[in-house]
């Protein structure tokens, strides 16, 4: 897994955003797999979670389905998460 802890490569343009807070596993990823479908190979996905299980779901997620983790960050309980849709 590739972490940045600088998203200056990150183009808001291409950013989609998902607010899983309040949300149990396994929505956060269900969620996530779902949006990340409508979007285009190279775009981001910002998600916003505040599950406990989300730490090892989302990155879970990532490496089975070839999406690339590029930021991972912790704000008290929510977590946000950043994922690159695989080519």
């Amino acid at each position: 897994m590739k972490y940045h802890p600088y998203l200056s490569d990150m183009n808001a343009e291409n950013t989609a955003e998902l607010d899983a807070t309040g949300l149990l596993c396994p929505l956060p990823v269900l969620k996530a797999r779902k949006r990340l479908q409508g979007l285009s190979p190279g775009d981001t996905l910002k998600i916003l979670a505040d599950d406990p299980a989300a730490v090892i779901d989302v990155p879970h997620f990532c490496h089975e389905a070839g999406h690339e983790l590029i930021s991972a960050a912790n704000s008290g309980t929510v977590q946000t998460y950043v994922i690159r849709k695989k080519a």
